[in-house]
Order: structure tokens, then C-alpha cells, then sequence
């Protein structure tokens, strides 16, 4: 799925879109990875206050995030234990990669994953993604994940999904004109979803011509 260029939306700032941020306690290693390793990595929103939200107006270009150049910029939201994100950045060196995930222990995870390849593509939002989106330069990023986030599958929680139209609205401003969409569920009310409200919206045109285009993993798609 493509962009075609939009406005970015407003209104759901404050509806959450993730349950817990913490489970079962780290284990030591993981936790001193944590502490040691991810103030380096990051993304430090501009202008943020003491509710993390960035000052209204704030511009971050993802280039100010790395010492060197970089030929494109894609972003993983809500990567989970990370095995998807590393493996793009291990196999995209001259690509800069951001990734949100709010999940302490999925952090984690990538941290260990970053010093054992040896990764320096990489900068983490540790928060809500949308924070990230609604002060990105407007379009900035070529290709956006969204693999397999938490379906909400009971109707009282649909709000809480990440796909809806005012995520659509942030990425459609955030993302340049031809960009990439991509978006994964096992869920099939959730993956209905996804299609009817990406298809919907402007700032989008799906790509696929046979049903083997949605149904084929492609080929730069770890099995994780």
C-alpha cells in the first residue's frame, strides 16, 4: 500500500492503544542493557515536557538521530520482541530505522539483539508511536511496519486499535509521496479492519492486483 499524501489528523491523542508496559521483572542482563544502553539509542521527542508529549509545533527530522548519511528512513511500530526490526536493520545498513514500542520487556529484547549484531541503524521510542508521528518532519519516512498489533478483538476496545483513521491522518502527512504501508495481522475482523480503513483513506492506494500479492510473505519478510 502506497501513499498518495494527506493531512494529518487530530483528536485521539489520548486514547491508548496498549495494554501494560511492564510484566515479569528483568532479568539482570537485560535490565543493565536497558539501563546502560538505551539512552544512546533513544529518540528524545523535541521539546517534550514531563508528559512526554512534544511541544505543539515541534519538527523532528530523523536525520538529526544519526552521525551519518542515510539513503532512506523506515519506521516499526509496536515491534515487539524486536526479531523483525533487527533483521531489517542487519540487512538494510544504509537505512535508518526507528522503532515505538511501549513493552519494557520487547525493549529489552532489541537492546540484546542491537549489541550482539552489532547494530548502529537503529533509534528506539520506548512510548506511543503517535507521539513519534505528530512531530516527524512531514514526508519523512519511505516504509512503515505494523506487524501484527494487539487486535482488541472485543467491540468495546476497537478504539483502541492502532489502525483507524487518525493514525492513517499522521502517517499519510509523515510519510513522502509513494512510500510504503505495510500492515499484518492474524486476526480476520482485525485484518478486514485494516483494509477498510486504509483503502478509505485518501492518502493511501492499494498496490496488490491477485490475491497472491496480500497472501505471499515478501521476499525481505523474516519468518520471526
Amino acid at each position: 500500500m502506497l501513499t498518495e499524501g494527506g493531512e494529518s489528523g487530530e483528536g485521539d491523542r489520548r486514547r491508548r492503544v496498549f495494554g501494560r508496559r511492564k510484566g515479569r521483572p528483568l532479568r539482570p542482563a537485560r535490565a543493565a542493557l536497558l539501563a546502560q544502553n538505551l539512552p544512546a539509542m533513544k529518540i528524545a521527542l523535541p521539546n517534550a515536557g514531563p508528559s512526554a508529549r512534544p511541544r505543539a509545533g515541534a519538527i523532528l527530522d530523523p536525520a538529526e538521530l544519526f552521525p551519518f548519511a542515510a539513503s532512506e528512513t523506515w519506521l516499526e511500530i509496536g515491534f515487539g520482541a524486536g526479531d523483525h526490526l533487527a533483521w531489517q536493520a542487519a540487512g538494510n545498513p544504509a537505512v535508518r530505522f526507528l522503532g515505538c514500542e511501549p513493552f519494557v520487556e520487547g525493549v529489552a529484547s532489541l537492546l540484546a539483539r542491537v549489541a550482539r549484531d552489532g547494530l548502529r541503524n537503529i533509534r528506539i521510542l520506548d512510548d506511543d508511536a503517535r507521539l513519534l508521528l505528530d512531530c516527524l518532519a512531514p514526508a519523512s519516512l519511505d516504509r512503515v511496519f505494523i506487524l501484527f498489533p494487539d487486535p482488541w478483538p472485543k467491540t468495546r476496545h476497537h478504539k483502541r486499535r492502532i489502525v483507524t483513521t487518525e493514525t492513517l491522518d499522521r502517517l499519510a502527512r509523515a510519510m513522502r509521496p509513494g512510500a510504503e504501508l505495510r500492515l499484518a495481522t492474524d486476526h480476520a475482523d482485525y485484518a478486514a479492519w485494516m483494509l477498510a480503513h486504509a483503502t478509505d483513506h485518501p492518502g493511501f492506494a492499494w498496490t496488490a492486483r491477485a490475491a497472491a500479492d496480500w497472501r505471499t510473505r515478501p521476499a525481505d519478510w523474516p519468518e520471526t
